[in-house]
């Protein structure tokens, strides 16, 4: 996977996805997600690096079956509340 932190004013957002995903482009109908380094970062991370920056995260952008896998092993997403986009796992963590 890889793993990306966001630091802004008022926040964190933990930005991660699936390995096979980095620098595509997802398209479904007017939907069209681009998955890039930018983003998501470009530096490896493993599952348990994943998982401490989930355990700390207001915020999370998640796109892949391993990644939301594991916000979903954490009880941080209901299995049933996060979208699929050409059939990949997409899901957000938001604070209100």
């Amino acid at each position: 996977m890889y793993l990306k932190i966001h630091r802004t004013p008022t926040g964190e957002v933990v930005a991660v996805c699936d390995d096979d995903l980095l620098n595509t482009t997802l398209r479904d109908g007017d939907l069209c997600i681009q998955i890039n380094g930018d983003f998501y970062g470009t530096t490896h991370a493993t599952g348990e690096e994943v998982r401490a920056a989930l355990k700390n995260a207001a915020n999370a952008n998640l796109i892949g079956k391993e990644s939301v896998g594991i916000a979903v092993a954490m009880g941080l997403v209901p299995e049933a509340s996060y979208m699929t986009i050409c059939g990949v796992p997409h899901a957000f963590i938001l604070a209100v």
